[in-house]
């Protein structure tokens, strides 16, 4: 079984494959910086409980991570559970990716494992959105990574909103049916999600146009991205699981001989 994590800004997320790659359960629980490794340790016992998983069945673990101090902490808490020293997601891992960047250590790592994962399951050229504190664009044609624009992510927005105007309340993301919202809560929501939902396309278009070729696919994964396609004009897929299948990916790819970078 591999276990593959991914430590973003606010969320942690836990997958479990099987050996053939299917997944056998995903958990998410909040990130915490000031974790110890006990801590941490005793969280992804408490995964593996509640999904009835062995952690003894564990023969190799993949991590990325967004948040360098907890890095070291869920890496140390994965091999003492399982004696196994996880492969961290950076510099120097074979990703099967021509990456077009000036600085490669400053791709972040869950760009670079849904990029993986979107080459390998769907077709290209394709455009990859992760929409988590950050929403970025990734454009990349067959195994190439062309480039990418990143904006703030819808949480990010409304807190802004909340932040910055003193007769604004704090609210979350839900469903929005019009722009003509009606109470000061739609009319925020409303602003978000039609408005992010015109920034989609207009990226998606001018990410075609710069790299001169159309996008046979779009995918999506993270938070809220359901909802703000919903209203895009552009036909954009959702993939839920597409980071963790991305990690899985990439542990194939460094730890199965013959693999070619």
């Amino acid at each position: 079984m591999i276990l593959a994590i991914d430590i973003g800004n606010t969320r942690t997320t836990l997958a479990l494959f099987t050996p053939g790659g299917e997944l056998s359960f995903l958990s998410e629980l909040e990130t915490d910086r000031k974790m110890t490794d006990d801590q941490c340790a005793i969280s992804i016992l408490g995964v593996f409980q509640l999904y009835q998983g062995s952690i003894r069945q564990v023969t190799g673990a993949i991590l990325s991570s967004v948040v360098p101090p907890v890095t070291g902490i869920y890496a140390r808490a994965v091999q003492r559970l399982t004696g196994q020293r996880p492969l961290v997601v950076g510099p120097g891992l074979k990703t099967g990716l021509n990456i077009r960047a000036d600085v490669h250590n400053q791709l972040g790592s869950d760009i670079v494992a849904s990029a993986v994962a979107a080459v390998s399951l769907y077709p290209t050229p394709a455009i990859v959105i992760n929409s988590h504190t950050a929403v970025s664009f990734s454009y990349m044609s067959q195994s190439a990574f062309e480039g990418c624009s990143i904006m703030p992510g819808m949480g990010i927005a409304l807190e802004a909103l909340s932040q910055n105007g003193a007769q604004l309340p704090h609210i979350s993301m839900g469903r929005v049916d019009s722009p003509l919202g009606r109470n000061t809560v739609d009319s925020m929501r409303a602003g978000i999600v039609y408005g992010y939902a015109g920034a989609f396309d207009r990226l998606i278009e001018k990410l075609e146009v710069a790299a001169g070729v159309p996008a046979e696919t779009v995918v999506a994964t993270g938070e809220n991205v359901p909802e703000i396609f919903r209203h895009c004009k552009r036909r954009i897929v959702y993939d839920h699981d597409l980071l963790v299948h991305g990690l899985y990916l990439l542990y194939q790819k460094n730890t199965q001989k013959g693999n070619r970078k």
